[in-house]
């Protein structure tokens, strides 16, 4: 099938009647501006919202689609169908003419948004039949012609229906809202995962080593696992590891205790401090790199001694983190302290004993923040590292083996890495997906 023939006849068309397309758009606004300015004025709502678009899907509840039904049926889905039928022409010309199965997938995802629109149109064209009590001409109208019908049902004196009747019962129509629903999030999910999904199958192919215009590989191995074993990989992942792990820790007891602190401790000057880490951590980190390399140059921690030098950048400032920890440590009602310290127990006792114990979530949430941090950092790390192999972390490694000498001999090894890399991360949020959402949460509750 030729997609591309599909599409550019279709966009051509629109190309040479582009005056005749203009006056029919300009048609169909008015009609339809004119039509629900008069369906508002009968709503009793404020007319003047029918002039924005789309505006009356977050107003007329009982007519329409409404809220992000509506948004996704007449703005969303239609200009990603636009664009994954314009990417067809746009890859033609930029390969040359030859056929890429990439123009199947984007002829496929540009038909299924475009159809699903179609369908959320023809629900909306239903309620709002059912609203006015229209018949089934009516509606078969409305669906075809939308501004035509729109215009005559807001020209039209009839009385006003404000209860929509429907043949739906409650349950029906919940189970059809939930249906649609987790349609329109399993097509949002299959967009994201698409690009993972690549990046693994071609961490598996092994009949060439630069990137390729086709997805699946025609022959299989872990070929380019065991080249990622005998290179610089090891090095920069163990630099990694240890980076995170070092950090995690120290980063969760320090914000861990200035939260409590801040949380059950009343001082002078309390407030102030608060304030003042609250204002100074408003200012991106950016600015501090220059001053920050300079002083991890004249201690010898950049280059091939970068790995000490970013665990001491990554903790120095990590009390400043303590928000979300103080909200969860507010939560917890400060009497158990108090029958602690009744009994004898020491201030570091109840927060070892009494406190994290109740507080799991915030604990594992501070964990996982503060591994993630130095997980994924490039920028710093690569402005500390400096070219040398021995100081970098993997993030910054990966993006070696991407530049112009590199890529063709190291694609499919950088896709392997970039899986590597994805596994400990996935993990951890499998495992305590559970305690993360809890702590966040809960530590929004009081500030």
């Amino acid at each position: 099938m030729n997609y591309y023939a599909t599409v550019n006849n279709t966009l051509e068309f629109i190309k040479e009647n582009a005056l005749i397309v203009g006056i029919i758009a300009a048609f169909c606004v008015v009609a339809i501006t004119v039509g629900m300015w008069k369906v508002f004025q009968k709503a009793g709502k404020h007319p003047w919202m029918a002039v924005i678009p789309f505006a009356r899907d977050y107003t007329l509840t009982e007519i329409g689609s409404t809220g992000l039904i509506g948004v996704l049926a007449y703005v969303i889905l239609p200009i990603l169908g636009i664009i994954n039928l314009n990417g067809i022409r746009y890859f033609y010309d930029l390969n040359k003419g030859a056929s890429k199965p990439i123009y199947a997938i984007l002829f496929v995802l540009g038909t299924i948004f475009l159809a699903i629109a179609l369908f959320f149109h023809v629900l909306s064209s239903i309620k709002l039949s059912n609203a006015f009590e229209k018949g089934t001409g009516f509606l078969i109208g409305l669906i075809l012609l939308p501004p035509v019908f729109l215009l005559i049902l807001g020209l039209d004196q009839s009385k006003y229906v404000r209860s929509v009747s429907t043949s739906l019962g409650l349950k029906a129509s919940r189970a059809i809202s939930n249906t649609l629903i987790y349609i329109v999030l399993v097509i949002m999910a299959i967009i994201w995962l698409v690009p993972f999904v690549c990046i693994v199958l071609q961490s598996f192919r092994t009949e060439s080593t630069w990137s390729v215009g086709y997805v699946l590989p025609k022959q299989w191995g872990f070929q380019n696992y065991v080249d990622l074993w005998n290179s610089n990989f090891k090095r920069w992942y163990l630099n990694t590891f240890i980076i995170a792990l070092i950090v995690a820790a120290l980063q969760t007891i320090i914000v861990l205790c200035m939260s409590y602190t801040l949380s059950r401790f009343r001082f002078k000057l309390r407030k102030g401090l608060m304030q003042f880490m609250l204002i100074l951590g408003m200012f991106p980190g950016m600015l501090t790199m220059i001053i920050l390399y300079r002083v991890l140059k004249d201690l010898g921690l950049t280059e091939s001694h970068a790995v000490p030098g970013l665990v001491l950048v990554y903790i120095a400032s990590s009390g400043m983190g303590y928000y979300v920890s103080k909200g969860f440590f507010d939560t917890i009602p400060k009497s158990l302290d108090e029958a602690a310290r009744v009994d004898g127990a020491t201030r570091a006792q109840v927060l070892y004993k009494i406190i994290l114990p109740l507080a799991k979530p915030i604990v594992i949430y501070t964990i996982l923040t503060a591994f993630m941090a130095p997980w994924g950092d490039f920028v710093f790390a690569k402005y500390v590292s400096f070219e040398d192999p021995v100081g970098m972390n993997v993030a910054v490694g990966l993006w070696k083996w991407l530049t112009p000498d590199m890529i063709n001999q190291r694609y499919t090894m950088f896709c392997a890495g970039g899986v590597i890399v994805a596994i400990p991360v996935a993990v951890l949020f499998m495992c305590l997906q559970k305690y993360y959402v809890e702590g966040v949460t809960g530590g929004a509750v009081k500030g």
